[in-house]
């Protein structure tokens, strides 16, 4: 299995540049009790548009008396918020949706501008976002719990589901607006308030989105404070006034949170990194399963935790599989937001994490797996990798255990579905997988047999609202999306009612 691809990829780009974004950059404070305000430091973080490099916008370096102000704002509203009834606050995520929509074109343009997103890309985080807060709207009005009733003679039980109180979030730099929107629509939905910390690379759309917010929602149960995960991140896991730290983020970062939290035992919520595994049988429909990879390995750059960058396909069909998967791969778009609606594929988030993909590229070819198409960096400016596909690649190779985070698709081959369900769960994370098979007793077995939070059959990465997003093991703990995100965010409280005396 050997096939190569000899096309080179080049970067379209544009004459429009960074300053095109300069008109809806929302202030740069914190954001605390309703209005930004200065932070305390003094200094200030770039924010850079890793497309061009240039410096887009600063933003607060935010300190613990920063976080404090805003846990103080946060604790000030939410005993009066977590009071209001379901239909109230499914009122404000509508409102919140309705918002964003009449502002759409706003939050594309900075997303895009901020991680380079192709507007394609961008365009359906917004959606997504919207979408987010319409069904966290009326999921908010369907709880169900356990029944009322006479459990012990002479007794009435009432199940009550309450707020947690004040939540800190820690959201990452891949989907800035839409792992905020995946965080604050069910914890405000359970009557909780908010302090939210975004990436410090990419905080500009959750700062758009308090600004647009800012008088149409209750002061204080939405506060944002940027800076670092060291200082902000740090201060919120600690602080004895935030009862539950949520996080999307890297394993090193979840790992400090959980153990900053338990020293006050507050709950965490972590979604995690990802390495999808995708198992591809002999009977599947090839050229299916490799269009599912090239949008489901290569959207947002693979800078996606579900990325389906891991491909184990059956030996018999590997080559056939491949030499589509290469061809697929072949037709992708590089460039800038700007360089046209076609555009696919955009940089990575910073110098950074590009320099960590291009060292992971370089040490597959180091170990000599072989390089189907891509596998290098493009020139500058800009933080752009050639999409990649790797074949050949030996199991338990570190190109396909450890997570890449970047436009990379490794492929193995196995020779048995045992040996295939083995090596799919090697992996330490637990976040997402899929199977491509046409035989109906493969679609229902092997998913069970997958240690992994979300398995999807004959396609990968498709999400719904209605349906809940985590993992096991390395990926975390904790669900996105649903009613689970509801539970997640809320506390059961008995109450025994003594009526037999």
């Amino acid at each position: 299995m050997t096939t190569t691809q000899t096309e080179q990829f080049t970067v379209r780009r544009s004459s429009a540049n960074s300053a095109d974004v300069a008109g809806v950059i929302p202030p740069t404070g914190h954001f605390i009790n309703g209005s930004f305000v200065p932070g305390t430091s003094g200094q200030s973080i770039d924010v850079v548009d890793p497309t061009s490099e240039q410096v887009i916008a600063s933003v607060q370096a935010g300190t613990a008396d920063d976080v404090d102000a805003a846990v103080a704002a946060a604790v000030g509203a939410q005993k009066s918020w977590g009071a209001t009834t379901p239909k109230e606050r499914a009122d404000v995520l509508n409102l919140i949706a309705n918002i964003i929509e009449s502002n759409r074109e706003a939050f594309e343009l900075i997303e895009s501008a901020n991680t380079g997103k192709p507007r394609a890309v961008a365009g359906d985080d917004v959606t997504s976002t919207i979408d987010t807060f319409r069904f966290m709207a009326g999921a908010s009005r369907t709880l169900t719990s356990m029944a009322g009733g006479d459990y012990a003679t002479g007794h009435t039980s009432v199940i009550l589901r309450e707020p947690v109180g004040v939540v800190g979030v820690i959201t990452p730099w891949n989907y800035p607006l839409l792992m905020a929107a995946w965080k604050i629509a069910p914890i405000l939905a359970a009557g909780n308030s908010i302090v939210i910390k975004p990436s410090e690379q990419t905080p500009l759309s959750t700062l758009k989105l308090v600004e647009v917010l800012a008088g149409r929602i209750p002061d204080g149960i939405l506060n944002v404070v940027t800076g670092r995960g060291r200082t902000v991140g740090q201060r919120l896991s600690e602080h004895p006034d935030v009862a539950l730290v949520a996080l999307t983020g890297s394993v090193v970062s979840g790992q400090a949170v959980a153990e900053t939290a338990a020293k006050s035992v507050k709950r965490v919520h972590l979604e995690l990194g990802g390495k999808a595994p995708v198992v591809v049988f002999p009977d599947a429909d090839l050229r299916a399963a490799a269009a599912g990879v090239r949008n489901a390995g290569f959207w947002n750059a693979g800078q996606d935790c579900g990325a389906a960058c891991r491909v184990l396909v059956h030996e018999s069909v590997a080559e056939e599989f491949t030499e589509l998967l290469v061809r697929e791969v072949s037709t992708l778009v590089v460039g800038s937001p700007e360089a046209g609606d076609d555009v696919e594929i955009g940089p990575m988030i910073s110098l950074p994490h590009f320099e960590r993909v291009k060292e992971s590229l370089a040490e597959a070819r180091a170990a000599g797996l072989h390089v189907a198409i891509g596998g290098s960096a493009l020139d500058g400016p800009g933080y752009f990798i050639e999409p990649t596909v790797i074949t050949d690649v030996p199991a338990g190779a570190p190109i396909a255990t450890h997570e890449i985070f970047g436009p990379v698709v490794t492929v193995e081959t196995f020779s048995t579905t045992e040996e295939a369900i083995t090596r799919a769960n090697e992996s330490p994370y637990g976040l997402s997988a899929s199977v491509w098979t046409r035989d109906s007793s493969l679609s229902l077995r092997v998913p069970k047999q997958l240690d992994f939070g979300t398995v999807w059959v004959n396609a990968h990465l498709v999400l719904a609202c209605e349906v809940p997003w985590g993992g096991f093991k390395g990926s975390g703990y904790g669900r996105d999306l649903s009613l689970y995100a509801l539970d997640d965010y809320s506390r059961t409280k008995h109450v025994m009612i003594n009526h037999g005396a």
